[in-house]
C-alpha cells in the first residue's frame, strides 16, 4: 500500500467525519445517515492500515476518530447486572469449554507427572534425605505433624483469603505469561506438580497417604482443575502466536487475549470457591469421606457447569469474546 496516496484519497472523508463528531446542535437525519457511513469506511480504513502499513502518528489518529465516532454512534455503554449474567452463564463458560483440549491434556500429563514424582520421592530414600534432614521428614509427616496443622495453622477466614489471593494471581500469570510461547506456563505448572509430588512422596513413605489424599482432595480437585484450566488456555494463547490460523496474528491475539483476561475473572471465583473449602472444610472436623465428598461435589458442578453451559453457549456462537458490538471493527481475512 503506498501510504501517501491513501491518506490523498481519504483524508477529506477523516475530516469530514471530525467535523460531523465535533457539530454541538443535532444532527440531521442526513447527516446522521453520513455519520455512520463515514464511520464505517474509517473503522475499514483503520483495519487497513494496521494491517498493510502500520503508521504510528496515522493510526493514533485514526483510532481517537474511530473512537468518538463509535462513542457517537453507540452511544455511552454502562455495564449492567445483564453483562455480569452474560459472562457467568455464557462467556466464561464458553470459553473454559472452547479450551478443553488444550486444559484436558495438560490435567491428565500433569497428574501423571505428580504421580510419577511421588513414586520416586516414595521409592528412593536419598532423594528424601536431599529434600530434608530426617528430623525435618519426621516432623512433617508425622501425625499432628507439619502437612496437618498446615491447614489449620490461621484462622479459617485469614488462611482462606491467603490461598484464594495466592492461587488467583499463579493462575492470572499462567495466563497472562501464555503469550511467551507458553514457556513460563510450563514452569509455573512444574512447580506446582513438584510440590504435589514430594507430598505424595514423603507422606507416602511415612504410610500416610490416605491421609494426605484425604487433606488434598477436598480442595484440591477443584483447585488443581482451575490451575489446569488457566494453564491449558496459557498454552493455546503461546500457540496462537505460532499459528493464529486463518486470522491475521494481531486479530488472532486481540481475540484470544481478550477471552484469557475474562477468563482470569472467572477463575479467580472458582478458586474462591476451592480457597474457602481450603479455608474451613479441609481442616473441619468432619469424617474424611465427607470432606472428600465435599471435594468431589464441588468438581463435579464445576465440570457440569463447563460442559452443559459453556457447551451451549459455544454451540450458539458464543466464543468467550467480547460481544460483537463491543469489539473493535476489522476487515474480513480470507481462510
Amino acid at each position: 500500500m503506498d501510504l501517501d496516496v491513501f491518506v490523498s484519497a481519504h483524508r477529506a472523508e477523516w475530516d469530514r467525519l471530525d467535523a460531523l463528531l465535533r457539530r454541538r446542535r443535532r444532527l440531521t437525519g442526513g447527516e446522521a445517515d453520513e455519520l455512520v457511513a463515514l464511520y464505517q469506511r474509517a473503522a475499514t480504513h483503520l483495519s487497513l492500515i494496521q494491517s498493510s502499513a502500520p503508521d504510528p502518528q496515522l493510526t493514533g489518529r485514526l483510532s481517537q476518530l474511530v473512537a468518538r465516532a463509535r462513542s457517537t454512534v453507540t452511544g455511552t455503554r454502562k455495564a449492567s447486572w445483564r453483562d455480569v449474567t452474560r459472562f457467568l452463564l455464557e462467556s466464561f463458560p464458553a470459553a473454559v469449554y472452547r479450551a478443553r483440549h488444550w486444559w484436558v491434556p495438560t490435567a491428565l500429563l500433569s497428574t501423571v507427572v505428580a504421580a510419577l514424582l511421588g513414586w520416586w520421592i516414595a521409592a528412593h530414600p536419598e532423594v528424601q534425605a536431599a529434600i530434608a534432614a530426617p528430623d525435618e521428614l519426621r516432623r512433617m509427616t508425622r501425625p499432628g505433624g507439619e502437612y496437618e496443622t498446615y491447614y489449620s495453622s490461621h484462622p479459617a477466614t485469614a488462611f482462606a483469603a491467603q490461598v484464594w489471593t495466592n492461587n488467583a494471581q499463579a493462575a492470572a500469570m499462567c495466563l497472562v505469561l501464555g503469550v511467551f510461547l507458553g514457556l513460563p506456563v510450563l514452569w509455573i505448572l512444574f512447580e506446582n506438580m513438584l510440590n504435589l509430588g514430594v507430598g505424595i512422596g514423603l507422606m507416602s513413605s511415612a504410610g500416610r497417604l490416605d491421609t494426605f489424599l484425604g487433606l488434598i482432595l477436598p480442595h484440591g480437585l477443584l483447585e488443581l482443575t482451575a490451575v489446569f484450566v488457566a494453564a491449558g488456555t496459557g498454552l493455546r494463547l503461546g500457540w496462537t502466536l505460532i499459528d493464529p490460523g486463518p486470522r491475521s496474528r494481531r486479530t488472532a491475539l486481540a481475540e484470544e487475549g481478550r477471552a484469557a483476561v475474562g477468563m482470569a475473572i472467572g477463575l479467580a471465583l472458582v478458586l474462591f470457591v476451592s480457597g474457602a473449602i481450603e479455608g474451613f472444610v479441609t481442616p473441619s472436623g468432619l469424617p474424611t469421606w465427607a470432606r472428600i465428598a465435599i471435594g468431589i461435589v464441588a468438581e463435579l458442578a464445576f465440570l457440569a457447569y463447563v460442559y452443559v453451559l459453556g457447551g451451549r453457549a459455544v454451540r450458539a456462537g458464543d466464543t468467550g469474546d467480547l460481544a460483537a458490538a463491543e469489539r473493535s471493527a476489522a476487515v474480513p481475512t480470507a481462510a
